[in-house]
């Protein structure tokens, strides 16, 4: 008899394993295809900014641009090495903010947090217009209205996101790989070319090409390095997300850094060399990347993949900050450096304080750049290399601690990277300054002022509330219960049952202005309440100007002062309509009540909500 069977020849039922969750994870290929989308979709304006730095020297400076991206490539090569460190010092995740707080103190980590809020934000303004450039490199027609365009994608991406659609790792795999497929075979058709297979996407378009410039200094080298280096962004994207991944997660996660950074140098470099080999200038309105499929691919269909393959990764790559940046500002949120409201979560999961947020400095952003790439992948940058800068300095700092096997080396490793990185931020920076880098160099300090400054507000209010330290036990005190009225109906009848069981004292308050038709309502009002003898006392509080506010909480101030022992709760009742429309019919008097309440004084406010 088989094993399999039972003496009977039944088959056994089989256990299945229990869920650990591992199947909700991330595989390296999926964590690579989840987590990349920032770097990968920057091959489309990095190349192109190289590019458009080194145009001011002509052509001449243009047979720079392989030196520049070799140089470029070199460093990707030293921060992957650098953010495999990072993955396995820090598996938790957390990436330059969570080195800079265990190593480099809170202000700092504070500046990383700053750094990072600040690339989520341009990462979404970039990815927009860069994946818009796309569309209109392929539809010219359309280049005009490319703003418009930059603000409808952004309004689409965010209400995906506020109805808590969320994409798996496997919905991405298909268009990284069309969009990494395509680029490559681009790559490898074009080193097969001796000249251009078609010019018809740049065909009359200005070029912005310098005349008769032949001299390439330093600093223009320097500025196109550092304006190139905004094809680095996202490197860092894997590190940060480290519990992401099954485990073994710090060596799936190491693995796709590896494959991130091999796959995007192949592709960095690859452009450069057609770049070089087909004599390409930039041209307004066309970008690098569409020019290069021109010319490699041709003016046809594969032409038109290039362009979608580009424009849809460009679009998923923005809706990474719509993941990430929320997920940031609520751990910011938990400790107490930005407003609380940022850690509530709605019922499908999304925080929509953060992604709002993050959409409306977006679309600030768009308009400020006029949906122009370029002029926002310096301000990128910026970011992008403090974060990395402060990450690298942490981990020298983390090797020197730890004293483990070739720390030394490790070491060095991380402080060339914080060299390299620091320089071409400071590079960056200088240049770009008139440009509008200067917005980041305020931006960044503002952003840790105003962490700072949240911060202070939440330990006073901690202090003040006694947060820590066990309070005094509760105690029963006298209670008094002010009802505001303005008629006798059903819904004063409501709010005094309300107030009688909630008090041990109830008066009823209306205020009386001093025109003849205001006391002769008031004096009709007090008779009809005589009359009806219920057993609360109705107060006259007279006031010489049309306000309703300020005489009931002179009355609850008086109180407050001549009955210290006593709870004063002013109960507001109010008519809730049948339909939302009808709403715009009230007259409002218990909003402004409860407002001036709750503003002047220490009453308890309760609101009551009449159903009609």
């Amino acid at each position: 008899m088989s094993a399999l069977t039972t003496e009977n020849g039944a088959t056994p039922a089989v256990e299945e394993p229990p869920d650990t969750g591992a199947r909700h994870k991330l595989t390296a290929v999926t964590g690579l295809a989840a987590l990349s989308l920032d770097a990968m979709a920057s091959v489309a304006y990095g190349p192109e900014a190289i590019v458009l730095v080194l145009a001011a020297a002509g052509g001449y400076g243009l047979g720079f641009t392989l030196p520049v991206t070799l140089a470029i490539a070199g460093l990707l090569a030293v921060l992957v090495a650098s953010y495999r460190q990072v993955i396995a010092a820090f598996p938790d995740g957390g990436g330059s903010y969570a080195v800079a707080k265990a190593h480099l103190g809170r202000r700092t980590s504070l500046v990383a947090a700053g750094s990072l809020v600040l690339d989520y934000v341009l990462n979404v303004a970039v990815a927009v217009t860069a994946g818009v450039a796309a569309l209109t490199s392929a539809f010219p027609e359309l280049y005009g209205d490319r703003l418009w365009i930059c603000l409808a994608v952004l309004v689409l991406i965010t209400g995906v996101n506020l109805r808590g659609i969320v994409e798996s790792a496997r919905v991405f795999i298909a268009p990284t790989a069309v969009f990494i497929g395509a680029i490559l075979v681009l790559i490898v058709v074009g080193l097969f070319r001796d000249a251009p297979g078609s010019t018809a996407a740049s065909a009359g378009h200005a070029s912005v090409l310098a005349d008769n410039a032949t001299t390439v200094g330093a600093l223009l080298l320097l500025k196109a390095f550092a304006s190139g280096c905004s094809a680095l962004t996202g490197v860092e994207a894997i590190a940060n997300a480290v519990p992401s991944f099954r485990a073994p997660a710090a060596k799936r996660a190491m693995r796709a850094e590896v494959a991130l950074g091999a796959l995007l140098g192949v592709m960095l470099i690859g452009l450069s060399v057609l770049i070089s080999r087909f004599g390409l200038q930039p041209v307004e309105g066309v970008t690098v990347l569409a020019q290069l499929a021109d010319a490699s691919l041709g003016h046809n269909w594969a032409f038109y993949v290039i362009q979608f393959a580009t424009m849809v990764l460009l679009a998923l790559s923005a809706n990474t900050s719509f993941g990430g940046l929320p997920v940031l500002l609520k751990l910011l949120a938990r400790d107490n450096y930005l407003p609380h409201v940022f850690g509530l979560k709605a019922d499908r999961q999304v925080h929509r304080h953060g992604v709002v947020w993050l959409a409306v400095v977006s679309a600030a952003l768009l308009i400020f750049s006029g949906g122009d790439t370029n002029t926002l992948v310096p301000l990128f940058a910026i970011g992008v290399f403090v974060g990395f800068t402060i990450a690298q300095t942490g981990m020298v700092l983390h090797w020197r601690r730890e004293r483990g096997p070739r720390w030394a080396a490790k070491a060095l490793l991380n402080g060339l990277g914080a060299v390299l990185t620091g320089v071409s931020a400071i590079v960056v920076t200088a240049t770009k300054f008139h440009d509008g880098a200067w917005l980041i160099v305020i931006a960044l300090p503002v952003l840790v002022l105003v962490f700072e400054a949240v911060h202070r507000a939440y330990g006073r209010i901690g202090e003040r509330l006694g947060v820590g330290r066990i309070p005094e036990p509760p105690h029963r005190e006298r209670s008094l219960v002010l009802v505001p009225v303005s008629s006798l109906t059903r819904l004063t009848s409501e709010a005094l049952t309300a107030a009688v069981s909630l008090g041990d004292e109830v008066r009823a308050l209306t205020v009386c202005h001093t025109d003849p038709e205001d006391l002769a309502a008031t004096e009709a009002l007090e008779r009809d309440w005589a009359l009806w003898n219920q057993g609360v006392t109705l107060v006259r509080l007279p006031s010489e100007r049309r306000s309703l506010g300020r005489p009931i909480t002179a009355y609850v101030r008086d109180l407050e002062a001549t009955e210290p022992g006593t709870r004063v709760t002013v109960l507001v009742p109010e008519a809730e309509p049948e339909h939302l429309w009808q709403r715009a019919l009230q007259n409002q008097r218990g909003a402004v009540v409860a407002h001036a309440v709750r503003r002047d004084t220490n009453a308890v406010v309760c609101r009551l909500r009449f159903r009609c």
